[in-house]
């Protein structure tokens, strides 16, 4: 008896972790979440059990059903914590905005964006959803995407005219930028940013692309 009572936690785990016996409320949440993204990561969505994920977090399954009753709200919480905004340049001009953003979500999103392609398929075949549907279900409520509020931006600036554009037009080089990442499984290169955004976005908005010093490559 005396053992059995040894080998419980207050979290629901065992004793293997002495340390992780007094994680409680956000610390012991983000000890999961982390594990979980770990085992996503390694072993891909079938692998992202209940069973793995309490193991590698060093506490049970108990503790993680009563946070996420399913695994699919185990898995949202994960990519939730580790899909973190992008920064949106504010330059005063649309198109270094523009260029500015695909490079910045060309550095923070090409292995996310890798991993939630090759990792999640079997969840994507299992709900019927996919890459895009999830990404709207990570965003926040009513939130602007990217190209929303650069685009935004530049009306208020005057720089375009405040006319109806659809969201394919406004997003399309978000999703010209991912379709690259995909195609290649690597980092998008800097002159194809700039086709994007030249080339491709700014006509479909009427503005023809002019280049700026602010539009050199990255360091």
């Amino acid at each position: 008896m005396g053992a059995q009572a040894a080998e419980r936690r207050t979290d629901g785990g065992t004793t293997r972790d002495s340390g992780a016996s007094r994680r409680r409320g956000a610390e012991l949440e983000d000890a999961i979440l982390d594990a979980a993204w770990d085992v996503l990561v390694e072993h891909g969505y079938h692998g992202f059990t209940f069973e793995a994920v309490a193991a590698r977090a060093g506490t049970s399954r108990p503790v993680l059903y009563r946070r996420w009753p399913q695994r699919d709200d185990l898995l949202l919480a994960t990519l939730t914590k580790f899909w973190q905004p992008i920064a949106v340049p504010d330059t005063g001009s649309l198109r270094d905005d523009a260029i500015g953003f695909l490079h910045n979500a060309d550095a923070d999103r090409a292995g996310m964006i890798t991993l939630m392609s090759v990792q999640l398929v079997g969840y994507f075949r299992d709900t019927g959803t996919s890459l895009s549907e999830l990404r709207d279900t990570l965003l926040a409520p009513g939130q602007a995407t990217p190209f929303e509020m650069i685009t935004a931006r530049a009306v208020e600036r005057g720089e375009l005219p405040d006319v109806p554009r659809s969201s394919r037009v406004v997003n399309l080089p978000l999703d010209l930028l991912r379709h690259d990442m995909l195609m290649t499984m690597r980092a998008v290169s800097h002159e194809s940013i700039v086709e994007i955004v030249d080339k491709a976005w700014l006509p479909l908005l009427g503005v023809p692309g002019t280049p700026s010093a602010s539009s050199a490559p990255p360091a």
